[in-house]
């Protein structure tokens, strides 16, 4: 019975939006618009309407908020009275609630099917919406030091956007009184990592997009039970809206609605608070990825003890069946996804994975870091992925995914660049609605920020404890980016603090997942540099002091790069699978192998040490591992000046300290061992640094 009176609740919020969005494009017909959805008012209620500004007005269409925890009822409560939404809609994130979701947002033009998959959905977004807005991304706390380091006197920081208090109350004035007039609120909770897990943490989410729901439904774990575990605790408020829908002079009314213009996505760490306007976007809409995951999660990490952190968590079984996990930072478009779904070109090697994105990482009783994926999917950059490059990613996406802002195929498909032609006769359309040429070489089929989003239940190789409460030991830490030039496929920190500084020091070419243009090399420090939730100068405190926990055993880290080329052109590492060789080497010097030699920048494989046996190109390994003096000396003095000018007087002196160590001549190179210090002759170092 309850089931049945929960369908037809939802078939009537169907009703209404459908003929609330039919009002919306019939702009030139305004006055009819308004009797239209008076109309459909007091016939799916059966009572004429009240007035949007009063709180009665707002009907709970499905759900119960009398069944709602006090804390959080009275929270939505206060959010409705502020955006004055017609109706509130509980999400129970059963299969009937989204399954009428998605053909409520078919119905309003938002998405359309994909008949060549199962249930499978495609999004374009407005062409102003596409990726996160870091300029318009900040932070709110009473004093502007606890957010970013106070940089050098006439430099513009660019470690995170500080608000205060009185600005943020401005802001928010500016924008969400009464923005949901006319539309839903929907009531998301949700949790991040498996509910009931130790290092779970829950967030109720409300929001005016359909969108954002199916979404959060897919990377999320959401649903009543969710309410249940929050019980009396504390919960993440997330307050969004996509700004409402403004009409278009030139197409009537967008499908899309956001509003560029008034942009915020603001975060008040102390009351554990997020607040997004304008944006429709998955990095700025779903709040419980970055906005949570990163920036609320990593300052609640500091306070209790743990790290929240932008990486990848997979496993690796060698031939022998010997198991370790990796947890692996790369800046977003970088190949996190592609190397937690490798599939190993070693023999008897198997990768499975854990996460792709996220790690919450705390210690357990025996002193061993102990990682969770907070996530329930993949939100993956679409262009470059394919069955050559990530097959395990392609076989995940072709059911229960919606697809943003890729092409579509004429026989009911998606496609992007980098995925194999479609079949002759077959027609792309780009995710601008064009006809897609492909001589013109300005001509992108799809953006290349577009997105799928994906249940990881979905896929092929998810490790058998990507569940588990308690999490999955890591043995190993990896720093990585897009360095073309100097820097070496592999080297190996020679101890916590040095890789601390190895993950402060990281640089990559800018990607396509932020506003950011070109391909310039930008300071991406632990691939964290948009998400940091606290001053960067406490973040590397916070960072150093995880050796001085008691009884800890440390992962050792180390730092990759795929994407080095030669001085001819062309990458000299051919990845992808081939990066299954790295991992090795990596897990031996786990095991304390004696398969390194000493570099200095850290250990790097001794020669013969990187197993290349079956590996079909051949590779310059002296050109790979070389380590040009110039480019060095030019990398120190480019660290040292974004330390000194970005972070100043908040950097720690044990970074300080490794960074003056790496610019010693080398000569004069510090080796690191066991905590004792002595200097080496440099006749090797002269091998290695030309």
């Amino acid at each position: 019975m309850a089931r049945a009176v929960s369908s037809h609740i939802l078939q009537e919020l169907f009703t209404l939006e459908v003929l609330r969005q039919s009002a919306f494009l019939l702009t030139a017909q305004k006055s009819r618009c308004t009797v239209i959805i008076k109309q459909a008012h007091r016939s799916v209620h059966r009572m004429p309407p009240v007035p949007a500004q009063t709180q009665t007005s707002v009907r709970t269409l499905h759900g119960d908020l009398d069944k709602l925890q006090p804390r959080v009822r009275t929270w939505v409560e206060q959010q409705a009275r502020i955006c004055q939404p017609d109706n509130i809609h509980i999400c129970d994130g059963t299969t009937e609630e989204n399954t009428i979701i998605l053909n409520m947002l078919e119905a309003q033009k938002v998405i359309k099917k994909l008949p060549k998959y199962d249930n499978c959905w495609l999004a374009n977004t407005d062409p102003k919406d596409v990726a996160r807005v870091e300029s318009k991304t900040v932070i709110c706390t009473e004093n502007e030091r606890d957010t970013i380091p106070k940089p050098a006197e006439g430099v513009k920081g660019q470690l995170g956007h500080w608000i205060s208090p009185k600005d943020m109350e401005i802001a928010f004035e500016e924008r969400f009184p009464g923005c949901m007039r006319g539309r839903t609120m929907y009531v998301i909770p949700y949790s991040m990592g498996p509910v009931g897990s130790p290092l779970a943490k829950y967030g109720v989410q409300v929001t005016d997009s359909a969108y954002v729901v199916a979404s959060m439904r897919i990377m999320t774990r959401m649903g009543a039970n969710v309410l249940d575990a929050i019980g009396e605790d504390e919960f993440v408020k997330c307050l969004h809206s996509v700004g409402a829908p403004i009409p278009d002079s030139e197409n009537g009314t967008k499908k899309w609605p956001c509003n560029p213009k008034k942009v915020m996505i603001a975060h008040i760490p102390d009351k554990r608070e997020i607040i997004s306007f304008g944006s429709g976007y998955g990095g700025n809409s779903l709040l419980g990825k970055k906005c949570f995951a990163l920036r609320i999660a990593s300052r609640i990490g500091r306070d209790e003890g743990w790290l929240a952190e932008h990486m990848l968590i997979l496993g690796i079984t060698n031939p022998q069946g010997e198991k370790k996990y990796i947890a692996a930072a790369f800046p977003s478009a970088c190949g996190k996804t592609n190397l937690a779904m490798m599939q190993p070109t070693l023999p008897g090697w198997k990768v499975e994975c854990v996460g792709d994105d996220i790690a919450w990482m705390r210690f357990d009783d025996e002193g061993r870091l102990r990682a969770i994926n907070p996530e329930n999917g993949f939100f993956g950059v679409a262009p470059g992925t394919s069955m050559d490059t990530n097959p395990n990613a392609m076989r995940t996406i072709h059911s229960n995914t919606v697809f943003t802002n890729v092409a579509e195929t004429s026989d009911g498909g998606v496609w992007w660049e980098g995925m194999e032609k479609p079949q002759e006769g077959v027609e792309i359309t780009t995710w601008l609605g064009k006809k897609y040429d492909p001589t013109d070489k300005n001509m992108k089929a799809a953006h290349p920020n577009s997105r799928f989003c994906a249940p990881a239940a979905q896929c092929p190789i998810m490790d058998p404890a990507w569940e588990s409460p308690e999490g999955v030991p890591i043995d190993a830490i990896v720093f990585g980016g897009r360095r073309p030039k100097g820097v070496p496929l592999v080297y190996e920190a020679f101890n916590w603090t040095h890789g601390v500084f190895i993950g402060a020091a990281m640089r990559s070419e800018a990607t396509a997942a932020a506003e950011h243009k070109g391909k310039s090399i930008m300071h991406d420090p632990f691939a964290m540099r948009p998400f940091f939730g606290y001053n960067f100068g406490q973040y590397l405190t916070h960072w150093l002091s995880m050796q001085n926990h008691p009884g800890a055993k440390l992962p050792k880290v180390f730092h990759v790069n795929w994407f080095r080329k030669a001085e001819k052109g062309g990458f000299l590492w051919p990845g992808f699978g081939e990066n299954s060789r790295v991992l090795d080497w990596i897990c031996r010097r786990v095991d304390n192998e004696d398969c390194a030699r000493e570099s200095p920048i850290g250990h790097i494989p001794s020669e013969g040490s990187l197993n290349l046996e079956g590996l079909k190109e051949e590779v310059d390994m002296q050109e790979l591992f070389s380590l040009p003096r110039d480019f060095w000396t030019q990398e120190v003095k480019e660290i040292e000046k974004y330390f000194r000018q970005q972070v100043s007087g908040d950097l720690p002196n044990e970074i300080a300290n490794e960074l003056q160590k790496l610019g010693e001549p080398c000569a004069e190179v510090v080796r690191r061992d066991g905590g004792r210090i002595r200097k080496k002759g440099g006749a090797g170092c002269e091998i290695l640094l030309k």
